[in-house]
This record gives C-alpha cells, structure tokens and sequence, in this order.
C-alpha cells in the first residue's frame, strides 16, 4: 500500500502532464456521441467538454475539447486514453480511484497500478488549489454518465 516517492513521482508528475497538455491524446470532436458534458471553473476558466461514443456497453471512442492550465488539459488527456474500452462501471471505478488518489487517500498497490499514467497525478496533491483542475474532466465524466442513465439510455 505504498504510494511514489515523491522525488519519483515528481519527476513522473511532470514528464506526463508536459507531455498530455503539449501532445493531448483524444483531443478531437466524436460525431454523435452519446455522452456530452461540458464542465467549466469559474474560478480559473478551466474548461472540458467531455464526449464519449459507446459500442455494446464500451466505450468505444473518447475525446474530448476545452482549454485552461497543463493540469487540467492533461488530465483530460490521460483520462481518455483511460477510459478506452471500460465499461460505464468501470469509467466510474476508475474515476473514484483517481478521486481518492487526489484527496489522499492511501491506495493499494493493485489500485495505483491501474491508474497506470494517471498515478503521477498525485503530485498535485502538494498544490491544494490545483487538485480542482486535475478532478475537472472527472466530474465531467461523472456527471456525463449520471445524465446519460437519467435519461434512460442505460
């Protein structure tokens, strides 16, 4: 139930997030997506519209569009390669592991190896103010699925 060393994690930390908000992965508008949710910081401008195309229960294409601070986009970024393939209950798995990993919490070695790139994250943990732009596309996944079931789609 270790977590990185920081010295490790910081190094991690910032090959990641310089290399999704540089070179975003997904950033693209999906045709006809059956998930769309726009998610915006009025705080710091930070924006993320999520999209998400979905195939025999999967998600089969994932992008995404916005613009705000390294963080926020990289996350982003990250989070759809993340998501390929997962289930609905698995997207929302996975978005409850990140979201204890950015609030502290302690996670299992099996938990943060399945957030895979997205462990580096936990480096933000040391700027308080930035954990909201790291969790900004996660809430747009969260609450983009929550409006998807309640529109009786699934």
């Amino acid at each position: 139930m270790q977590q990185f060393p920081f010295d490790e994690i910081d190094e991690l930390y910032r090959k990641v997030i310089l290399d999704h908000y540089r070179s975003p992965r997904n950033m693209v508008e999906i045709g006809e997506p059956d998930i769309e949710y726009d998610e915006y910081n009025p705080v710091c401008g930070d924006r993320v519209v999520l999209q998400l195309k979905l195939s025999d229960g999967r998600v089969e294409e994932a992008g995404f569009h916005g613009e705000g601070c390294s963080i926020s986009q990289a996350s982003a970024s990250v989070m759809m390669d993340s998501l390929k393939r997962k289930t609905l209950e698995e997207a929302e798995q996975l978005s409850s592991t990140f979201r204890r990993l950015m609030q502290g919490h302690t996670l299992s070695e099996d938990e943060l190896t399945g957030l895979g790139n997205l462990a580096a994250f936990q480096g933000v943990r040391k700027f308080p103010v930035r954990i909201k732009c790291a969790l900004l596309a996660w809430t747009a996944l969260e609450e983009g699925i929550a409006e998807y079931r309640r529109a009786g789609t699934r």
